[in-house]
């Protein structure tokens, strides 16, 4: 991060970090930006879309994160992607369902223009990096692996409704924020793609039917915006096992961070082991 804000001209003393997740997100203390630094080079082409995306959706009007204009990235800095990113300042709310519901409605509605070339969306793009990196349990590798391979195939059999159009990729209400000025924004373009959108309602669906995040008129109301319950879809099993195994390997990454992100992960890992218990995930 500091190599990275020197390289742009920015001053990193006092950068706080806000989140350890997919990426490390730093707020710098100068300037209102939130730099992202990705993993490792592998996710280079990510944070190049998620430039472009970006950038896209601002000349478009589209309520959502903006890069810094006068840069050009993404940086490549000791082996690892650096993005920055104008700060939003959060009022005093959160976003609602029915509000992830329109938006993702109105994301739908956007045609892709000539020029952006988008991937199509990539269930298992991170899931071999992740298992070989993993700090785990070698009989957890070995389950997950065999779990990888079932899910592929039962992918591979699946049979889309919709025709495609641009997905976000990781559709949660954790990634809308809303605004001191009461305006709801679209976060996060690391799955941005080009494909069916129920991609974009496997995640809130799965929350509610599987993992009981929840209450029934939240969902109503994410069903209501959009138009659409996935869990009437024939699919939706198949997508409700990718979207578990993406969570679990996800927070897989940081189980040496902290007791607490261990012990989800032990949550996690164990429910997938048997499909049919209730699960008593936590968000994280």
């Amino acid at each position: 991060m500091a190599a990275a804000c020197r390289a742009a001209g920015l001053d990193d003393r006092g950068a706080e970090l806000i989140r350890l997740g997919e990426n490390a997100l730093f707020r710098l203390a100068s300037v209102p930006v939130v730099v992202r630094v990705g993993r490792g080079e592998e996710w280079l082409s990510i944070a190049r879309t998620e430039v472009a995306v970006s950038r896209w959706l601002a000349d478009e009007g589209f309520p959502a994160a903006r890069v810094i204009d006068d840069l050009e990235q993404p940086f490549l800095t000791d082996g690892h992607p650096v993005t920055f990113w104008h700060l939003i300042v959060e009022g005093g709310r959160k976003a609602t369902y029915g509000e992830l519901g329109g938006v993702l409605r109105d994301l739908r509605s956007l045609t892709i223009p000539d020029g952006l070339v988008l991937p199509s969306f990539e269930p298992f793009g991170k899931q071999q990096l992740r298992l070989d990196r993993a700090v785990i349990p070698g009989d957890d590798k070995v389950f997950l692996r065999k779990r990888w391979r079932e899910l592929q195939d039962r992918y591979a059999e699946l049979r889309f409704e919709s025709p495609k159009g641009p997905v976000h990729g990781d559709a949660h209400v954790q990634n809308l924020m809303v605004d001191d000025q009461g305006r709801v924004k679209l976060i996060d373009f690391e799955c941005f793609s080009y494909d069916h959108p129920e991609w974009d309602l496997m995640v809130t669906a799965v929350e509610h039917h599987s993992l009981g995040w929840q209450t029934d008129e939240q969902y109503a109301d994410f069903v209501a915006a959009y138009g659409r319950d996935l869990y009437d879809w024939p699919g939706y099993e198949t997508l409700r096992g990718i979207q578990e195994f993406g969570m679990t390997t996800w927070l897989m990454q940081n189980v040496r961070e902290d007791e607490g992100t261990a012990a989800e992960y032990r949550r996690r890992i164990a429910g997938l082991r048997n499909d049919d218990a209730p699960r008593d995930w936590r968000p994280w």
